[in-house]
């Protein structure tokens, strides 16, 4: 995780963001700090990497990078004002021991990979190539499922499908391909299917650990379709980071 010390809506590079749209940086700072705690609490470890001043979206640690069996697939960001990203979570995560293969496609790291058991979900359409799909499947040696996303407001694969358990997921259809969608329902039969209110405050920016699932306040009727399929779940809100398309998921880069 990266603490939100330089968080801002300097630019506009997804939907929900906008330009100069009032920030409250210690509110936020207080609200990212309560996932990390709820992290804590749950019994898991939380790494640190530090903020690099001028970089209001490096809270986003989910898109730094893929890691999978101690190796990493380092980021390269997509629109310009994140790019320099990249770098410092590349340095971060060799000086921590991983093994660093990249690739040299645009690919923005667990924003639009999400590993279900021995599987790669990969969502394309806004913001990683296509061609990044394969790169990933060779370097980790998993198979990589290519997922179409169609609708801007979802632009980052995490932002409509939530990783549950090693074999289950919850997504929102109207984010994907009627492609796509066929494909998700021929290999999660079983998937929880968001609501649209639900989907619209990013209830899917969600991380599962097979019996938990830590997600937005807001997304209430997600919370209870959770609990009825036997999962515990745990809301946090974080609505200043929602001003730039952010939740729980967008703010962790989970380390296998």
């Amino acid at each position: 995780m990266c603490a939100p010390s330089h968080f801002a809506v300097e630019y506009a590079i997804n939907p929900w963001m906008v330009i100069d749209d009032p920030v409250d940086r210690e509110r936020a700072l207080a609200q990212w700090d309560a996932l990390r705690l709820a992290y804590l609490e749950l019994g898991h470890e939380v790494e640190l990497i530090e903020p690099v001043p001028g970089l209001p979206d490096m809270v986003f640690a989910a898109n730094g990078g893929l890691v999978v069996n101690g190796v990493a697939m380092p980021a390269r960001f997509r629109h310009a004002e994140r790019v320099p990203e990249g770098p410092a979570y590349r340095e971060w995560l060799r000086g921590n021991g991983f093994t660093i293969r990249d690739s040299a496609c645009v690919n923005e790291g667990e924003g639009d990979f999400m590993v279900v058991g021995e599987l790669i979900l990969a969502g394309t359409g806004f913001r990683t190539h296509p061609e990044a799909h394969d790169d990933a499947q060779e370097l980790t040696g998993l198979p990589v499922v290519s997922l179409q996303l169609v609708d801007p407001r979802f632009y980052h694969l995490d932002t409509a499908l939530a990783v549950l358990a090693d074999d289950a997921i919850a997504y929102y259809p109207g984010a994907f391909s009627a492609g796509s969608q066929a494909v998700l329902r021929r290999l999660f039969p079983d998937a929880i299917i968001a609501g649209t209110a639900d989907a619209n405050v990013l209830g899917l920016n969600a991380v599962g650990d097979g019996l938990n699932v830590v997600l937005p306040a807001a997304a209430t009727g997600l919370a209870r379709q959770l609990k009825a399929a036997g999962f515990r779940p745990v809301p946090v809100d974080l609505s200043e980071l929602l001003k730039a398309g952010g939740g729980p998921k967008c703010c962790t880069l989970e380390l296998r």
